[in-house]
């Protein structure tokens, strides 16, 4: 390929690329990080019961605490850590986060109250928001092209063997904890804080392994080599000031002063809003719901500051803003995208909890069965998925998308009957069936994202890919479910349900972007040139 090349479904040399075993082997790291990734993350699913009994907490506190507790903080720092991705050795920058996110878990396990828990939950986002745009990056540059949506598919699947693994650990820990120890264990620790210990403390060490991973060369796949940054932490540093309330005004200013009276404009709209979501909400019927100022407050400072990151990113790196941000067919995939977790992640993490009051059945036997299922199905779907992603891909420069809108519409059907059955079984069959046809559309969303940025932006590409998983689907899925089922006396059933609002808005999105991709992907390069992007 020459420098100019950029990813299509026959690019030559691509196809006849042998992969070396490094990479397989380097992947299967990567695999048992995320693993571990979503076992500290999801295990809160199994814990939530106990977790509301012990500290007097209520579903939208737990919607919150899953969702917009770790969402914003993990989207947030994953901008200017995605940025240290693009310009820093990425092997190092995942050892350090995991070590962060590790300990943050086993801190969990030591909270008495519902703030102590909250902190530490938040430690646990800014850990894991080093996680996916270092490997992202470093998949994209282990693997050629014609396999990156598999490759990332692969990748991916820790995610719900991780999400699956982490139910089963849990009820397990629990159950044995509180039997053992019906009055309370050693420190006074009960069964869901042991859980928190018992899953944090492994990061420690695996922290280790991951360290003796080889930095692969940047773009050298693609033809497309980048030099190292000498200056690796500049970008880090700017990225930071850019997303910190107060200091943005600063950075704002440095742009102008009518750049300084929009930025001051959005946050006082953000702040508006917040104010009137909540007085609106508080006038509910007849409750006024804790935790719902840090929920509507939290995310207005949240996607201001994400404004404030795209408009600084615009002047500072116009191409990357260009190709991001200023895309279209980009806008399109990611936030479409976006709706898939939104119902994902609400699926996902209320399914114990909904189990555990419907069913009569132990954590232990809840953890094995849900946990089992939900790992196996996620798995197959990511994996059957990314290969289907590739197998279209080379049909058409559309065919990605076309997995994406068939991840967010193929599982509605199965979850209004799992969240309706009285049958545990069928419960737990459909939970396979849903969370394998809602996997399906990772894989080719990641690779899609990839394949529209040149490789020196693909952190950023990753990290504002997330943003749009996060921000509209982890950090309103969950909560929104919490919330309405709060509404209703705790009916999770209409909570979970009443998620799928939003699948007309993620169709509309995904339409757009299959119309969209084939001309951005063919010209991913002459659109950066057009931004003034210089190629050596």
């Amino acid at each position: 390929m020459s420098e100019y090349d950029v990813e299509t479904p026959d690019s030559k040399g691509q196809v006849e690329a042998t992969v070396p075993a490094y990479s397989w082997y380097a992947l299967c790291v990567l695999v048992v990080v995320y693993v571990l990734n979503f076992i500290d993350r999801q295990i809160l699913s199994i814990l939530a019961n106990d977790i509301k009994a012990d500290l007097g907490v209520d579903d939208a506190y737990l919607g919150f605490l899953y969702g917009t507790a770790f969402a914003i903080f993990y989207a947030l720092f994953g901008i200017p850590l995605g940025k240290l991705a693009d310009s820093w050795k990425r092997i190092r920058l995942m050892t350090l986060g995991l070590t962060l996110w590790s300990a943050m878990t086993a801190v969990s396990g030591f909270a008495r109250d519902a703030g102590t828990l909250t902190v530490a939950r938040i430690g646990v986002g800014v850990g894991e928001a080093t996680a996916s745009p270092s490997a992202y990056s470093l998949i994209s540059d282990w693997f050629p092209a014609r396999l990156r949506a598999t490759a990332l598919a692969i990748y991916s699947s820790g995610l719900y063997i991780g999400g699956g693994v982490s139910l089963a650990i849990g009820g397990l820990v629990v159950d044995n904890w509180n039997n053992a120890f019906p009055d309370g264990g050693p420190l006074g620790l009960a069964g869901w804080q042991a859980a928190f210990i018992a899953v944090g403390l492994p990061g420690l060490l695996l922290a280790l392994w991951v360290f003796t991973l080889r930095e692969p060369a940047r773009g050298a796949i693609d033809g497309l080599s980048t030099p190292e940054d000498p200056h690796p932490f500049r970008g880090f540093v700017r990225e930071l000031y850019t997303i910190i309330p107060g200091f943005t005004f600063f950075g704002a200013a440095s742009r102008g002063a009518l750049s300084l009276a929009l930025n001051i404009a959005v946050f006082i709209g953000s702040i508006a809003l917040a104010y009137a979501l909540t007085e609106i909400l508080k006038s509910g019927p007849g409750r006024i719901l804790p935790w719902i100022t840090d929920q509507w407050f939290l995310l207005a400072i949240g996607y201001y500051a994400v404004f404030s990151w795209a408009t600084a990113l615009r002047v500072r790196d116009y191409p990357t803003f260009a190709l991001t941000w200023g895309s279209p067919a980009f806008l399109c995939t990611i936030l479409g995208y976006g709706t898939v977790a939104f119902m994902a992640y609400s699926a996902s993490y209320w399914g114990a909890p909904y189990a555990e009051r419907v069913f009569d059945v132990s954590k232990g036997e809840l953890g094995f069965w849900l946990g089992g299922g939900g790992a196996v199905g996620g798995f197959l779907g990511v994996i059957l998925g990314g290969r289907m992603a590739d197998a279209l891909f080379t049909r058409m420069q559309a065919g990605r998308v076309w997995v994406i809108l068939f991840g967010l519409l193929s599982p509605i059907p199965f979850a209004v009957v799992q969240y309706t059955t009285e049958s545990f079984g069928l419960f737990i069959v459909l939970n396979v069936v849903v969370g394998a046809l809602a996997a399906s559309a990772l894989g080719a969303a990641a690779a899609s994202s990839q394949a529209l940025v040149l490789p020196r932006m693909r952190g950023t590409a990753t990290a504002t890919f997330f943003l749009a998983t996060t921000l509209v689907g982890l950090a309103l899925g969950p909560y929104t479910a919490g919330y309405v089922s709060a509404q209703n006396d705790g009916n999770l059933s209409i909570g979970v349900l009443s998620t799928l609002w939003i699948t007309p808005i993620g169709l509309a999105l995904l339409v757009a972007a299959i119309r969209l991709v084939p001309h951005a992907n063919r010209t991913v390069v002459e659109r950066a040139k057009a931004a003034g992007e210089v190629f050596d």
